[in-house]
Formats: structure tokens, sequence, C-alpha cells
């Protein structure tokens, strides 16, 4: 992977996109003190060059719930029989793809996955179980952690040098 050089204005510019990806390019411009059609490049190469993957709206699942019915966040920690990396890539492919599926991280020691999903009751969640965990031969164990509350969600890199 190609070293990417950024400067302190980039890291400016990363910190604000990642408060408020919404933020217009005039605003964000005035906000590090550089002139819009710079700010407008610079955004572009940081974009292009890998560093901003994709922009997005964070949804309160709380409200949504309110409008939808109900909400059920899960932690779930998954643990394979076999561990070689075709199996391992195999998985994580899987639950990669379903929508349910908000977070996927392999970790070590331990489970082999731990999965952030969410579902709109919990026969959603047993309906995503049954597709991604009890169907699939290759998971030995699960263990779910079903959220009460959310006290802080945030999806900030820090940037400091």
């Amino acid at each position: 992977m190609k070293q990417i050089a950024v400067d302190d204005i980039d890291l400016q510019l990363l910190k604000q996109l990642q408060q408020d990806s919404a933020v217009s390019n005039q605003a964000l411009a005035e906000m590090v003190r550089i002139s819009p059609p710079t700010c407008l490049r610079r955004v572009k190469r940081l974009t292009e060059c890998g560093l901003i993957e994709r922009q997005v709206s964070i949804l309160n699942p709380q409200r949504i719930a309110a409008v939808l019915g109900h909400g059920l966040t899960a932690i779930v920690e998954i643990t394979l029989d076999r561990q070689d990396s075709e199996s391992l890539d195999f998985f994580e492919e899987e639950v990669a793809k379903d929508p349910g599926v908000q977070q996927c991280y392999r970790v070590s020691p331990g489970p082999d996955f731990c999965l952030v999903v969410n579902a709109r009751d919990m026969p959603g969640y047993q309906e995503l179980a049954q597709r991604l965990f009890t169907r699939h031969s290759n998971v030995r164990n699960v263990k779910a952690f079903f959220s009460l509350k959310r006290s802080k969600f945030g999806a900030e890199i820090p940037l400091s040098r």
C-alpha cells in the first residue's frame, strides 16, 4: 500500500468531516481557513486515496424503533470449529453480506468474531441467528449480549499526531 502524505490541514478536514460529513464545502473551508476550491480539491484527494472510505448518515436507533416498531441490538461472540484461513475468510464474507450485521470484527484471543447486529425484535434476531449461525456447520459457539441502552456510539478515529 502506497504511503499517503497528509498535513495538518488534511487532518483538520478529516476531523471536521468525521463530525459532520454533510457540512457544505464553503463552511468546511471556513472552519479550516482555506479557500473553497482548495478545500474541494483536498477532500477529493483524501477520498481518492482511500482515507475517506464513504459518507453515511448515522440514524438514531431509539427514534427509528419508535417509528418502525421495536429495535434490538446485540453484540455476538462467535467461535468456529475450524480456524484455518479459508474457514475464517468464508464465515467473515458470509456475515458481511447480511444486512442485519452492522459490524464484524475478527478478534483474538477468545472468540473468533465479535459482531454487532440489529434486528426488529427477538423473533427477528432468532431468524438472523438461524440464518447465520445455526445453519453454518462450522459455528461451534454463539454468545449474544443484548443491549439495554446505548450509552455512547461513535465512528470517529482519533487523528492526533
